[in-house]
């Protein structure tokens, strides 16, 4: 079986919405990171201090085909196609320990419904 690492960097404000999207997509579960971003354009100052967005990191470990519908159920619902709130993007994983063993029973039934 092969997995992949889905990883969604978004807008804090779409940090809830993105849990719910991935779920019904199917992930088992997310883990939450909170970041700051540095980005290409000066970022505004308001007496001196300067405002960095918060933003939130979404990581899963997904079965790869399964990964690519998240992906695309969050690009979707978020808009991120439309509006420049986030990034989601996948890394494929060769080696894996410590898993779920009921994630593995559910990416295993899921593949045999689709056989």
């Amino acid at each position: 079986m092969k997995f992949a690492l889905l990883v969604a960097i978004l807008a804090d404000d779409l940090e809830e919405k993105a849990i719910d999207v991935a779920k019904k997509a199917g992930a088992g579960g997310v883990t939450l990171l909170d970041a700051r971003g540095i980005g290409a354009k000066e970022k505004k100052t308001f007496f001196g201090l300067t405002y960095e967005g918060s933003q939130s990191v979404l990581i899963c470990v997904l079965e790869k085909k399964l990964s690519l519908g998240v992906m695309k159920a969050l690009t979707v619902e978020l808009q991120l196609a439309e509006h420049s709130k986030g990034v989601v993007f996948t890394v494929p994983l060769d080696h894996i320990a410590g898993i779920d063993i009921r994630q593995l029973q559910s990416f295993e039934e899921r593949i045999r419904d689709e056989i």
